[in-house]
C-alpha cells in the first residue's frame, strides 16, 4: 500500500465495516460481506491528492455498529517515521469528521455492537416497506428464506428530533466517502428532512434487528404562495447493498412521500449524478407507464397496452404499429407529437415532477410510441425536443451564428435521442 517515497493511497488504507452481531452474522450466507469494504473518495478529509505520507502498510480501520452506527477507529501500520511535521496524523484529520467518543478500545467497541443489536429501533415515522427482490437479492433463495425473515424499511425524521440529529451525525461521513463534492451539511438550518433505509432481519425468537443501508437528504424551499418545493440533495446507499434494487426503492418511497404532502409542490434534485440522473430516469418512465390514466389520455387506448404489462419496455425497432398514436388523428391522444401543452402542465403539477424532468419523460414516452415512418411525426416530435433544448441552452446559441446555431441544435437533438433510447432500453 505504500512506496517507497512513505505515501499511502487513502481509498485504499481507509477499510469501513458494518459490523453485527454474533447471532446476526451466524444467518448470513457466505457470500454476504458487510465489512472491508474502501470508500469512493477521500479528498474531503485528507486533501486533494488521496495521499497519507509517512506510514508504511497503514491500515486505517474505521467500523460502525451495523444499526446505531456506533463508531470504532483504529490505525494500525507495519512502520513509521519519526515524529515530525510532515508525517500525517492520520487519526487525528478524520476525528474531525466524525462525532467525539468513538470508540478505540476493540472489546469495549465488540461489546456496543451486541447491546445496539437488539436496543437500536429506527427513529422518526416508517412511510414505506418491500420484500427483497429475487431477481436482485443476494440471497440464493430469496423468495423463500427473505420473505420470513428480511424486509427492508424507510423511515421519515427531522433534525428537530434530538436523537435523529446524533444519528444523522453518525451517518453523515458517508456523504463525503461516496458522494463527488459532497459536504456536510448546516444542522442549526431550518429545514431539512431525511428518509433513512435499514435492512430488517428476525432472529429465529423474532427478535428483530435493524441494519443502516442509505439514507436521502431533503431540503424544504418557499414555493409561491403557500407551498413549499422539496430539494433531494443527497443520496447514498452503500457498497455492500448496491446493485440490488435498493436505491430505486429509496427513491420511490421519497416520490410517493411528496405526493402525500398537500404542501409540497414538487419534488427536485440536487446537480444529480450521471449514475443517478439514470435511476431517477427509470423509476419516473416506469410510473408513467404504469398510471393508466395518463397513459391513455397522452396515448388513447394503445398508450395503455404499451405499458407492456407493469412497465416493461421493448426496444424500438421491435415495436408494433398497433402500440403507436399516428400524428394524423391527434383526437386518439394528447401527446401528439407535438404534446398538448396546456395537459401536459396540468399533469405536471398534479405529479409533481419538476419541469425539465417531466418535460424529457414526455419526450421519451412520444419516442417510444413514435411511428418510424411517418415523417411528419418525427418532424414535430424533432422540433418539440429542439425548441426545448434552444430554450434551455438560449444564452449560449444566442452567441452563435444561425448556421452553426442549428448545426449544434441538431448535434445536440441526436445526442439527446440516442440517450433517450438508451434509457428506454434499461426499463424493464
Amino acid at each position: 500500500m505504500a512506496g517507497g517515497d512513505w505515501t499511502t493511497n487513502s481509498n485504499e488504507a481507509l477499510t469501513l465495516s458494518l459490523v453485527r452481531a454474533r447471532e446476526d452474522r451466524k444467518a448470513l450466507q457466505d457470500d454476504q460481506s458487510f465489512e472491508q469494504f474502501h470508500p469512493t473518495f477521500t479528498y474531503p478529509i485528507y486533501g486533494e491528492d488521496e495521499k497519507l505520507y509517512g506510514y508504511e502498510d497503514l491500515v486505517i480501520d474505521l467500523r460502525f455498529a451495523s444499526g446505531s452506527l456506533a463508531q470504532f477507529l483504529s490505525v494500525r501500520y507495519a512502520e513509521k517515521l519519526d515524529a515530525s511535521s510532515t508525517v500525517d496524523n492520520v487519526e487525528g484529520i478524520l476525528s474531525e469528521f466524525i462525532p467525539s467518543g468513538y470508540e478505540t478500545d476493540e472489546a469495549a467497541f465488540i461489546s456496543r455492537v451486541e447491546e445496539d443489536a437488539v436496543s437500536f429501533k429506527p427513529i422518526g415515522k416508517l412511510i414505506h416497506s418491500y420484500k427483497p427482490s429475487p431477481r436482485t437479492s443476494t440471497l440464493p433463495d430469496a423468495s423463500d428464506t427473505s420473505e420470513e425473515t428480511v424486509e427492508y424499511e424507510v423511515y421519515h425524521a427531522t433534525l428537530d428530533d434530538p436523537e435523529f440529529k446524533e444519528y444523522h451525525r453518525r451517518m453523515q461521513i458517508f456523504i463525503l466517502l461516496y458522494i463527488e463534492a459532497g459536504s456536510y451539511i448546516n444542522d442549526e438550518e431550518e429545514g431539512w428532512e431525511f428518509v433513512v433505509l435499514y435492512e430488517k432481519r428476525k432472529r429465529t425468537d423474532g427478535t428483530p434487528t435493524y441494519h443502516f443501508v442509505g439514507y436521502s437528504s431533503l431540503y424544504n424551499f418557499y414555493c409561491f404562495p403557500e407551498r413549499v418545493r422539496l430539494r433531494l440533495s443527497q443520496f447514498v446507499i452503500l457498497p455492500p447493498y448496491q446493485r440490488q434494487g435498493h436505491g430505486s426503492e429509496l427513491y420511490k418511497a421519497i416520490y410517493h412521500y411528496v405526493l402525500s404532502r398537500p404542501a409540497v409542490s414538487e419534488l427536485t434534485v440536487e446537480d444529480p449524478a450521471e449514475a443517478f440522473e439514470d435511476l431517477r430516469d427509470r423509476n419516473d418512465l416506469r410510473m408513467l407507464l404504469t398510471h393508466e390514466q395518463f397513459m391513455r389520455e397522452g396515448f388513447g387506448d394503445s398508450g395503455v397496452t404499451s405499458s407492456h404489462g407493469g412497465g416493461r419496455v421493448m426496444k424500438a425497432k421491435s415495436r408494433t404499429r398497433t402500440q403507436l398514436a399516428p400524428l394524423g388523428n391527434k383526437g386518439k391522444g394528447k401527446m401528439g407529437p407535438p404534446v398538448d401543452r396546456a395537459w401536459a402542465e396540468r399533469w405536471r403539477k398534479d405529479l409533481k415532477i419538476a419541469g425539465r424532468q417531466f418535460h424529457r419523460l414526455v419526450e421519451m414516452l412520444v419516442l417510444l410510441h413514435l411511428d418510424p415512418v411517418d415523417v411528419r411525426a418525427e418532424r414535430a416530435f424533432r422540433l418539440q425536443v429542439k425548441e426545448r433544448l434552444y430554450r434551455f441552452n438560449f444564452e449560449v446559441l444566442a452567441q452563435l451564428e444561425k448556421e452553426e446555431r442549428l448545426e449544434k441544435l441538431e448535434e445536440t437533438f441526436q445526442s439527446v435521442r440516442d440517450d433517450y433510447l438508451r434509457i428506454l432500453a434499461m426499463v424493464r
